[in-house]
């Protein structure tokens, strides 16, 4: 189990990354179905792209920990699932959206759950190490 969630986090921070770097190089071309959104929200999806990239590095640094943070993991598996349900309030909202994006909604319902699940796993694997002072 805490290899499957080091493999995932590790994974997701990656993917964050690239995903975030892309909408900053690419605005508008980055995201399918857009079409002609306009200067406004090409800025707005370089921006969110940044900081996209900016989250993805923050599962990078949880998968590079020993042992992974479970508080960490779960925090950002909640953020992902904030995410989720903007979308589904969009959904609500304004209707289906592409196609696309109705993968990446059914991807960010899926993976906070199994992340919660696994968040404890690497802590359980490795006891905390006691340092002993040779004085006492």
């Amino acid at each position: 189990m805490a290899r499957a969630l080091k493999w995932l986090v590790l994974t997701m921070g990656v993917a964050c990354v690239a995903i975030g770097l892309g909408h900053v190089a690419l605005g508008n071309a980055a995201v399918p179905g857009i079409g002609a959104a306009g200067a406004t929200v090409d800025s707005l999806g370089r921006f969110l792209g940044a900081a996209f990239a900016g989250y993805g590095l923050a599962w990078i640094w949880a998968a590079r920990q020993s042992p992974i943070p479970a508080g960490v993991v779960r925090w950002l598996a909640a953020v992902l699932l904030l995410g989720a349900a903007g979308r589904l309030l969009s959904l609500a909202v304004h209707g289906w959206p592409h196609g696309f994006q109705v993968g990446l909604l059914v991807v960010e319902l899926v993976l906070p759950p199994l992340y919660f699940l696994l968040a404890g796993a690497d802590e359980r694997a490795r006891p905390p190490i006691k340092i002993i002072n040779g004085a006492e």
